[in-house]
């Protein structure tokens, strides 16, 4: 009987934790949105983008769109509608796979001229590092990688048994 109920706790506990962990949900230029003249790459510097996070482009549809686009695209400011344009407005990109992203806004010289451009590199869910013990600014979120999350589940079960 009681070995069922320390199952039952572990669960619980185990339930509850992994509910806590979750992707994060980036905001991209945070208030400002995807505009003209903001400094993305400073926006970016201090993130840890990790698969399974979401990339939200938030834009006025019409004046702008989101295309991803691969380092020479991003250096040279160079766009190919093959890839695909999005133009909703609200643009929601996850990010599914490891490695290096770019984007940027193909209206106009947005890209070139007005510095509509994004480049990230985002991390698997194994290699993520441990959150900082201290918020460095307001938009920054605490992470919980899901291994840490396991971890405490599993020490939080053995001590109730």
């Amino acid at each position: 009987m009681a070995a069922s109920h320390s199952i039952i706790i572990f669960i619980a506990t185990f339930v509850v934790l992994a509910t806590s962990i979750s992707a994060k949900e980036y905001i991209v230029g945070d208030k400002s949105g995807w505009t003209l003249d903001f400094d993305y790459q400073s926006w970016a510097k201090d993130k840890v983008f990790i698969v399974g996070d979401t990339l939200v482009f938030n834009y006025a549809s019409g004046a702008h769109n989101v295309m991803k686009v691969n380092g020479t695209g991003f250096q040279q400011c160079i766009v190919s509608s093959s890839n695909g344009t999005l133009t909703s407005g609200r643009d929601i990109i996850p990010l599914q796979t490891p490695g290096r992203k770019w984007y940027v806004c193909g209206v106009g010289k947005h890209c070139e001229l007005r510095n509509m451009k994004l480049f990230i590199t985002v991390l698997p869910q194994t290699m993520a590092p441990a959150p900082s013990p201290i918020a460095t600014s307001a938009s920054t979120k605490l992470t919980i990688p899901t291994v840490y999350g396991i971890v405490v589940a599993l020490f939080g079960s053995i001590l109730l048994l």
